[in-house]
């Protein structure tokens, strides 16, 4: 059964929504116009409300946790055991109005793909990362989950097409294709129908993708996470259990500003940063095999240093990757035994390592 007969056709031509594509409400079967604005209303309603608790809970932090303390410190002289109660207490005040961390059904450890900056190859990375893992240990279960509302890429880089059939119990089964499990908005929508959402219906949107998806049972699930620090990654981060973000970024300096950012907002929200990943490090002219570094050397190298993190591999700018990207045939799987599938297939293995090593220290 499709997850959505819903048309565009149905909406009213003054409609200012009729941009959000014919199934904007995501995962019902099918519903009328009038029911469609009452669940936008409704949806609203409660992201809304969400939203307010949410803020009025960060005040509370940032008056009761950061600016109170730093009065009082230069004023009240306490002992260490009482100040530790307090602190303690605080943490606890405000662990009730922060969001509960939720894991998602049948997933192992959650891995995010993230780039503080678009156009940096982090979807690609993603979908080679998670073949990767596949390739190294064939016993492994991945799956692939396109958090990036606005831009999806993963149906194109995976070869995927079609609507989500629903299980028995309302949740989206995911498309398959090389053995890995995928969910992505644009599985959801049509190919060049944009999405016009405000930040409410986007957390609407990706808790529906987070909860109402059947992956079955799973090592690892990869989050292909949208450029920058905004809604989504905290929505993301702070709703359930990550294993550690995988930072991708070229060499040029621009790119590296932005970078740091995702690593600092990571630990920030306490997710361990599992290392960086440089993409696109040199260029190898095929006729004359010159090697010409396009954005910089070693810039991710560099910054990796600074912020104390692994370095987890050196992806090279290279025409086989971009051309089996485009044809929905990643470099991993076909071209398996070529330098750059081996380049993917290292920072997957530099991955696993890090993620043993997170959990027993």
């Amino acid at each position: 059964m499709c997850v959505c007969h819903f048309e565009t056709s149905t909406l009213p031509s003054s409609s200012p929504n009729v941009m959000l594509s014919a199934r904007y409400y995501l995962f019902e079967v099918s519903f009328s116009t009038h029911d469609w604005v009452d669940g936008c209303v409704q949806d609203l309603k409660i992201s809304l409300l969400k939203s307010v608790v949410f803020h009025v809970n960060c005040i509370y932090f940032i008056l009761f946790f950061c600016i109170v303390p730093s009065y009082c410190v230069s004023s009240v002289q306490t002992s260490s055991v009482p100040e530790r109660e307090r602190l303690d207490k605080q943490k606890q005040h405000m662990a009730r109005g922060l969001p509960k961390q939720k894991p998602i059904a049948g997933v192992e450890q959650v891995i995010v793909v993230a780039s503080g900056k678009g156009g940096v190859g982090k979807s690609t990375t993603a979908v080679n990362l998670a073949l990767g893992l596949m390739a190294n240990d064939p016993h492994v279960t991945v799956g692939l989950l396109d958090a990036d509302v606005y831009g999806p890429s993963i149906p194109k880089l995976m070869n995927l097409k079609g609507n989500p059939e629903l299980t028995d119990k309302n949740l989206m089964r995911p498309l398959v294709n090389f053995g890995i499990p995928c969910m992505s908005m644009g599985f959801l929508v049509e190919d060049v129908a944009p999405i016009v959402w405000r930040g409410l219906m986007v957390m609407s949107a990706i808790e529906k993708l987070l909860r109402q998806v059947d992956w079955g049972l799973l090592d690892y699930l990869v989050v292909d996470m949208p450029p920058g620090t905004g809604d989504v990654q905290l929505s993301i981060t702070q709703n359930i259990p990550i294993a550690g973000a995988v930072i991708v970024s070229t060499p040029q300096d621009i790119a590296l500003l932005d970078a740091r950012r995702g690593a600092e907002m990571f630990r920030k929200v306490n997710v361990p940063v599992l290392g960086l990943v440089q993409n696109m490090s040199v260029f190898q002219c095929p006729n004359c095999h010159h090697q010409t570094h396009i954005f910089g050397a070693d810039g991710v190298r560099e910054l990796a240093r600074n912020l104390g993190v692994e370095m987890l591999g050196d992806i090279p700018l290279h025409l086989n990757i971009r051309e089996t990207s485009d044809q929905g045939q990643p470099v991993v799987v076909s071209s398996p035994d070529s330098p750059e599938a081996e380049a993917y297939k290292k920072v997957a293995s530099a991955v696993v390592q890090r993620l043993h090593k997170s959990s027993s220290g």
